[in-house]
């Protein structure tokens, strides 16, 4: 019988991705995990085409026990990578650490204390050690998501991550949405804390990213307030701006009317005449997909289930303690 295992730590090592030197970060991490004084195993998924780390790792696999290693046969991306990891462990808690230093590794026993009440603990560099410019894109990305969604996470891109493997029961994650984790377990009800974590000297980076990664940032945070907000109720979104779209439509068209009607101001070659047309037919048809989107969501509605029970009060746990 296999021993139990209480913690998986999964490294991801992406392709064309920078990262620190294998060994010496597994042996960083490891002192730490030992710390904890709970059973770990470490799950290391490569994400590509990457022989020199594959084979530092499975040198380091044959000095080590309880290592596992997930070769992808190519490039997935994040979300891919940490979705075959997370299949792969064992443990009843999973914590997510980088391929490079990005916090101080004696945080980990740390963020293992602070889960006691709490599904997930994320970590938050503070103070933060970048530079300029990496901070204000952080705070834009951060602020955005703040003032969206609601929620008042600091360093989503913060990858130390520490939760219990519940949450992966009820969250796939798919294309870039590995970074929006806790968004989404605290979406289902789960207790998300975020930890200040002392940041790593080593982390200090001076990024600009270009112009596709912005555009792809910008569509994700559409992507992820229209999920959040109106996953359940698209009539919302649709019908709320298909109806403020229909109504600008409908004004302009009656103020063009009562010109021709009553002020002697011709219609033709009027491009105002096109737009009014054209804002009705759009408000017309956003409210339209917005109730398809009703109709198949009740279609659906039993298979649905974006919520967790925390716990189940009955009449005989309050018979038991009377």
């Amino acid at each position: 019988m296999s021993k139990k295992i209480d913690l998986s730590a999964i490294i991801v090592y992406y392709q064309n991705y920078e990262f620190d030197k294998i060994k010496p970060l597994f042996e960083t991490y490891k002192k730490n995990l030992q710390r904890t004084n709970r059973s770990f195993e470490v799950v290391f998924v490569i994400d590509g085409n990457m022989p020199k780390v594959l084979s530092e790792v499975q040198t380091i696999s044959s000095e080590n026990d309880n290592i596992k290693i997930i070769k992808l046969g190519r490039w997935f991306g994040d979300a891919t990578s940490l979705q075959a990891g997370f299949e792969s462990a064992e443990g009843d808690l999973i914590i997510t650490l980088p391929s490079f230093q990005q916090v101080e590794a004696d945080e980990i026993p740390n963020m293992l204390q602070s889960l006691e009440n709490y599904d997930m603990v994320v970590g938050w560099r503070h103070p933060r050690i970048d530079s300029f410019l990496n901070n204000l894109q952080s705070k834009v990305f951060n602020n955005i998501i703040k003032t969206f969604v609601g929620t008042k996470f600091h360093d989503l891109k913060c990858n130390v991550r520490l939760f219990k493997r519940e949450i992966l029961e009820n969250i796939y994650m798919y294309g870039d949405q590995d970074r929006f984790l806790p968004l989404w377990a605290w979406r289902l009800g789960y207790k998300v804390n975020e930890i200040k974590v002392k940041q790593h000297k080593a982390d200090f980076r001076q990024n600009l990213y270009p112009l596709q990664s912005y555009v792809q940032r910008t569509l994700e945070l559409i992507s992820l307030f229209f999920l959040i907000k109106f996953t359940k109720k698209p009539i919302r979104f649709f019908g709320s701006s298909g109806l403020i779209i229909f109504s600008i439509g409908l004004l302009l068209g009656f103020w063009l009317f009562i010109q021709r009607m009553f002020m002697g101001v011709g219609l033709a070659d009027r491009p105002m005449v096109l737009v009014s047309i054209l804002l009705i037919i759009f408000g017309i048809l956003a409210f339209a997909i917005g109730l398809v989107g009703e109709l198949i969501i009740f279609t659906h509605a039993k298979d649905i289930k974006d919520y967790i029970i925390e716990k189940v009060y009955s009449f005989d746990d309050k018979k038991k303690s009377s």
